[in-house]
């Protein structure tokens, strides 16, 4: 496997295109997210140059436009905001460790190959997690989109929300809905034609100049051009446990968000990207934008759709977009200057917007009453508490009631019967057979994945027939065996053992066999106990029947003779 991203010139025209394509798109998002976190406007532009250009290096999805996302960014203003507070000479440094840290922990989710797991995770609670950060983006924005800095976070926010109303910025506001406005009706016609974000960074630049030239518009400012300054990881003792704890979550996030982006690319492309190679160059990516002052990025969609519709296929285009926009920090960050943060603020609340799963929303409570109260709880604790929270407390429900819900789909497969039974599908031989045990053979059927959940079942079913002699446990249709389904089935065989019943297993064979083995459970039984058909399991317990009632037969006979000698001597 190459160490470089799918790389080749055969595609160059349609490679260019969709790499500056992807540019035009990427430069206002930058820009936009880069003020909405609180690093500046250049930390989103070195965040999309250093993502955008080792993820396509180095990464798995050829095609993948990486750069600062919504998800990211809103977490990285939550980090930024966090250890700026507690260390205000160190803080922004030691976010930027953050950022390395996420890299390094994409990479060894790369390195261990656990690409494949990280999408394992119930809709519900992407939906709401990522709904959530839409709502926080669109939060965040509101007191920058009447013209006033961010307060607080989302509550700090929401309290000031009168403040910010009573005491609004007419011209910024005007700008802000200007912007709204470009982005929401822009005919699909010439969107096709000019990404809407340009449009409106355009617009509202030039709408300020001309119109609100004598008020006090709140702009970019001056982007120092030229390469930037390197930082080194920064971080304390006191503090390292907590940017430990951000720089996974982090780098969760990252690669969630990458291996979803990875999975429209293929749709598209109609090709496979490599999981754990896509882990590795987002955290590449990662690393070199917190060393270089950038912000953490991921695979977008916006991007990628964009590239891959402009004729992007291979890795060259991620190259293109990167170079392209390096060019603009080296040597043309001047014509930003201007650009209103209202307008910014404008782009990132649409970005928000367009975030939330309102497909999902909708129709959730229909799909299922379950699975709505997930999503409004991931999304409850991902505006109002922690990400982390809400992701684990999520994915632990979810979890809890999948599981429950295949136990109780799998206790259906739990048969215990005694006699000719049509819950279990038997031959006319072995009807005969357990026609011959009268009653007295108990025909365990256990069929499907005994997962945990199972175990109360198959308790529950042995107890349920007790007047048994023999016990055959067909395990011929099982392909998976728990550790707790383990331990119920050594009980059900020691507890008919005790109490002197004589017990077969059937079908046991690979990985079913050694895991009973391992238990110690088939050193309980005689080997030839331990059967391949159900058929010589039946015959033998019909002889074992058999013989036991001919012994009794004889005792009674002996018996009975006995005493009727003793009577006639009596007599």
């Amino acid at each position: 496997m190459s160490i470089f991203n799918e790389l080749h010139f055969r595609n160059v025209r349609g490679d260019l295109f969709g790499g500056l394509t992807a540019a035009i798109v990427t430069l206002p998002m930058a820009l936009a997210f880069g003020v909405a976190s609180g690093a500046g406007p250049v930390a989103g532009l070195y965040g999309a140059v250093c993502v955008g250009l080792f993820a396509s290096l180095f990464g798995g999805t050829p095609a993948l436009m990486s750069e600062p996302t919504g998800p990211m960014t809103v977490v990285m203003t939550t980090i930024i905001a966090s250890l700026v507070a507690k260390n205000p000479e160190n803080g922004l440094a030691m976010a930027f460790t953050v950022v390395m840290l996420a890299g390094l922990f994409q990479i060894l989710f790369g390195i261990f190959r656990l690409g494949k797991y990280i999408t394992l995770m119930p809709y519900t609670v992407i939906s709401g997690f990522m709904s959530g950060i839409g709502l926080i983006l669109i939060v965040l924005q509101i007191g920058p989109f009447l013209g006033h800095a961010s307060r607080g976070g989302v509550i700090g926010t929401l309290r000031n929300i009168p403040m910010f109303v009573t005491n609004i910025d007419v011209p910024e506001a005007i700008l802000a809905a200007l912007t709204i406005a470009i982005l929401f009706f822009m005919p699909s016609k010439f969107k096709r034609i000019v990404p809407p974000q340009l449009v409106a960074l355009i617009v509202g630049t030039v709408f300020s100049l001309v119109f609100f030239s004598n008020a006090d518009i709140r702009t970019i400012g001056v982007i120092p051009m030229g390469l930037p300054q390197l930082n080194m990881p920064v971080f304390t003792v006191t503090e390292f446990r907590e940017m430990l704890i951000d720089g996974i979550v982090l780098g969760m996030l990252g690669c969630i968000d990458s291996l979803l982006t990875s999975v429209i690319a293929d749709s598209l492309t109609r090709t496979h990207h490599n999981s754990d190679k896509e882990l590795i160059g987002q955290g590449i990516g990662n690393i070199v934008s917190g060393v270089c002052g950038g912000l953490p990025g991921a695979g977008a969609t916006m991007g990628t759709v964009v590239n891959i519709q402009a004729g992007g296929r291979t890795a060259l285009s991620g190259l293109t977009r990167a170079g392209i926009l390096l060019v603009v920090i080296l040597w043309a960050a001047g014509l930003t200057e201007n650009i209103p943060m209202a307008v910014l603020a404008a782009i990132a609340l649409k970005v928000g917007v367009d975030i939330i799963d309102w497909g999902f929303l909708k129709r959730a409570h229909r799909v299922s009453v379950k699975a709505a109260l997930i999503m409004y709880g991931v999304i409850a604790l991902t505006v109002f508490v922690d990400l982390i929270v809400a992701v684990g407390v999520g994915v632990f429900i979810a979890n809890l009631l999948t599981i429950q819900r295949l136990s109780d789909i799998h206790a259906n497969d739990v048969k215990a019967i005694t006699d000719d039974d049509d819950e279990i599908l038997l031959s006319e031989e072995e009807k005969l057979l357990l026609q011959e045990g009268d009653g007295r053979i108990l025909l365990f059927h256990i069929s499907g994945p005994m997962i945990f959940g199972v175990s109360k079942a198959i308790s529950r079913e042995q107890s349920a027939v007790d007047n048994f002699e023999v016990l055959i446990l067909d395990l011929n249709d099982v392909p998976m065996l728990g550790v707790t389904s383990s331990l119920a089935i050594e009980n059900v065989i020691t507890d008919a053992l005790d109490k002197g019943r004589q017990v077969f297993i059937v079908g046991a064979a690979g990985q079913i066999k050694r895991r009973l083995d391992r238990f110690g459970i088939v050193k309980l039984l005689p080997p030839h106990h331990m059967t391949d058909s159900r058929i010589d399991a039946l015959q033998q317990a019909v002889a074992l029947i058999s013989a036991k009632s001919n012994d009794v037969n004889d005792v009674n006979d002996v018996f009975n003779s006995t005493s009727g000698g003793v009577r006639m001597q009596s007599s």
